[in-house]
């Protein structure tokens, strides 16, 4: 997991609603990466990760091509369910920061950069 961990800190995560472009969340890796090159015009071998959610938002498969090979990850939450954001156009572009919190489960929403101060006296 800590290459993963490595990989995602390179990449911002396009994501696709599973509603809007009927990618069947019964979809293994190589079908979810047809969906992203049919449907989504992209290509999963670019080391982006692409990320699909169930009808409950309680699951989700992410795909991304590690150099080496084609990775699929699917997680379950438990309570109530992933925070998803809004989807325009079929895709939508997450900062590292949001992405981890999706994952984490955390609602993506509150997560805001710190405030930077310039020092006052050097």
């Amino acid at each position: 997991m800590e290459n993963l961990s490595r990989h995602r800190a390179r990449h911002s995560a396009p994501a696709s609603d599973r509603w809007r472009h009927g990618a069947s969340f019964r979809k293994g890796m190589d079908g979810l990466a047809g969906h992203v090159m049919t449907e989504l015009e992209l290509d999963p071998f670019t080391g982006a990760v692409f990320i699909f959610r169930s009808k409950r938002a309680d699951k989700l498969k992410m795909i991304l091509w590690d150099g080496t090979g084609m990775v699929l990850i699917h997680k379950r939450i438990e309570g109530r369910g992933f925070v998803w954001p809004g989807v325009r156009n079929g895709t939508v572009q997450l900062s590292r920061t949001q992405f981890e919190a999706l994952f984490e489960g955390l609602d993506w929403r509150r997560i805001a950069a710190a405030r930077q101060h310039r020092p006052v006296a050097v």
